[in-house]
């Protein structure tokens, strides 16, 4: 580890070391996803788990570059979720852990359900997707920041600050629910499913080859 910033060494001992750090909380987590996509798929809302699955595989697709920043540069990642404050109960990568990996599905499915039913509605002149992607968009990157000044997220390189909340904005969160939204407001479901099979698809063969060349 010698070379690694002290936040990342951390981060670095209990890296997918479930065996170290599980706990019993998770199992009921775990039950309340299940349960929030049985009841969409009950009511027949099944674009609405495809969005949440969008927006969870572009948020890995963010995790993977973020473990290969931290692993080619031998320094630190992006963001980091360092040993100490607010311990996961499974570091899955080097800044994403299992709580984060559920509340994105979540947070797909929940985005969705801000929306109009009129896709081409217009608020204040603007599509309403547009103006949905940027509120939500403000508010996740403002829970960010708090959680970065609580220390449960660590930011060590200098173009990824509290003081340039808009990178974060562009690169962090748009791209989560623009991408939630393309797939809820596909005419056809095998659109939706297409899409999201391409971004999952992407994401395991960047992960394939990362953990082959030991960046992951």
């Amino acid at each position: 580890m010698e070379g690694f910033s002290e936040y990342t060494q951390s981060a670095l001992t209990i890296l997918r070391h479930p065996s170290q750090t599980m706990h019993w909380y998770v199992v009921p987590l775990f039950v309340i996803v299940l349960y929030i996509a049985a009841k969409e798929i009950h009511e027949k809302n099944y674009k609405a788990v495809l969005a949440g699955f969008a927006l969870w595989g572009v948020d890995i697709f963010n995790e993977i570059w973020n473990s290969m920043i931290c692993f080619s540069s031998g320094w630190a990642p992006v963001w980091g979720t360092p040993v100490g404050v607010g311990n996961t109960a499974w570091l899955l990568m080097i800044g994403y852990n299992v709580e984060i990996s559920m509340m994105f599905f979540i947070m797909g499915i929940m985005a969705c359900h801000n929306l109009p039913d009129d896709p081409k509605k217009k608020i204040f002149g603007i599509n309403n997707r547009i103006v949905v992607a940027c509120i939500l968009t403000t508010a996740a990157v403002i829970v960010e920041c708090f959680l970065n000044y609580c220390g449960l997220l660590t930011w060590e390189w200098s173009f990824w600050q509290r003081s340039c909340p808009w990178v974060l904005w562009i690169i962090g969160y748009l791209p989560f629910f623009s991408a939630a939204f393309l797939v809820y407001d596909q005419k056809e479901i095998k659109n939706s499913i297409k899409i999201v099979g391409g971004i999952l698809g992407f994401d395991v063969i960047l992960i394939v080859i990362c953990a082959f060349i030991g960046w992951i």
